[in-house]
């Protein structure tokens, strides 16, 4: 609501009560005051992203890092803007479990107490994942040994945020680039082979059956892409079996372009096998406007898309930040991007 208008609107109610007092003192009845016209109610506009999103039933969450919580900028646009927090790599394998059987929940928990305090969501990344590993997981060469120590760290972490994280990415990144749409190497993949997904949802559903399970990877956007496809293959297998899966994130690493021009269609195709859809790490080269209002749209358009996760916040705190690819520019200062992005949500860009 403009707050020029909202002032004028509290000193007109003033003044409709001194008057009705007068007539009542003076022996007048007081005639019930006419409704005011529709055009002076002014609509109600969201102005953050993550009340916009919420307008939907949808979230829009970002990525945080423990680190940088001390930073007053950082903080404040956090707290501002996003009803969903995603921990950068403070529940990777590398940071909760350095060596094994010994957990150190002490970064996570910092973001998660925090998030929870302030009412955002949080979704949990990532407990499967070829890449940052300790050396100690990744030279393992026996395949019992590795599904004993997988199932144990699955089973561990997601107990410790059990009824606190509500989604979690349970594998990550486990299909190969290039055209063969199958699984990449991995000491996951050459030990247990492609049941090893499988088992990792069969856990994770053990461990916290109220929690959404998610597979996420990246270059998936595409619908005619072998990768996807072969993504695709497997969560309708998944379905047809009865594996627990509830959800796929789209990690929507974009170039300057945005995204495919079939990437809603990608969308909806996966919803259409009974799953959620999410963008989990958004981040467009250069952040062009129309590249994220193409993006969110994208999802808005498909009902079973619940949600938006950029991955950082400032330019300054991306993983691309040479790329410049987030909604807020180093400084702080929301960018052109910001903009388009709340008006696809539905909101207003005026603020």
């Amino acid at each position: 609501m403009n707050p020029r208008m909202r002032r004028t609107r509290s000193r007109v109610s003033v003044l409709g009560l001194l008057t009705a007092s007068t007539l009542l003192a003076t022996g007048v009845a007081a005639a019930a005051p006419a409704p005011a016209p529709a055009a002076e109610v002014a609509p109600i506009q969201a102005s953050t992203l993550g009340a916009q999103a919420a307008q939907s039933g949808r979230y829009f969450g970002t990525a945080v890092a423990a680190g940088k919580l001390g930073d007053g900028t950082y903080a404040t646009i956090l707290d501002r803007e996003f009803n969903s927090v995603t921990p950068e790599n403070e529940m990777k394998w590398d940071t909760i479990e350095r060596s094994r059987g010994s957990f150190n929940f002490v970064p996570a928990d910092q973001i998660v107490d925090r998030a929870l305090t302030r009412g955002q969501r949080l979704r949990g990344h990532t407990l499967v994942w070829h890449s940052q590993l300790p050396s100690w997981v990744s030279s393992l060469t026996d395949a019992n040994t590795l599904r004993d120590v997988m199932n144990n760290h699955i089973s561990t972490v997601m107990n410790h945020y059990k009824g606190k994280v509500q989604a979690w990415d349970v594998v990550n990144e486990a299909f190969a680039d290039g055209g063969s749409g199958q699984h990449r190497p991995s000491v996951f993949q050459n030990l247990l082979g492609d049941g090893f997904i499988e088992q990792a949802f069969r856990t994770a559903r053990t461990a916290d059956p109220a929690a959404k399970l998610c597979y996420n990877d990246y270059n998936i956007e595409n619908w005619s892409d072998a990768k996807t496809q072969g993504v695709y293959r497997m969560v309708r297998d998944f379905k047809a079996r009865g594996v627990p899966i509830d959800c796929v994130g789209f990690q929507a690493h974009f170039g300057t372009g945005g995204p495919p021009a079939t990437f809603q269609t990608t969308l909806s195709s996966f919803a259409a096998l009974g799953v959620d859809v999410q963008i989990t790490e958004l981040d467009i080269a250069q952040a062009p406007a129309t590249a994220y209002a193409n993006t969110v749209r994208a999802c808005m358009n498909v009902s079973r898309c619940t949600g938006i996760t950029v991955w950082g916040i400032r330019d300054i705190d991306s993983w691309r930040s040479g790329e410049n690819p987030l909604l807020f520019a180093r400084d702080g200062n929301k960018k052109p991007a910001y903009a388009a992005t709340l008006t696809a949500l539905g909101g207003s860009a005026v603020r």
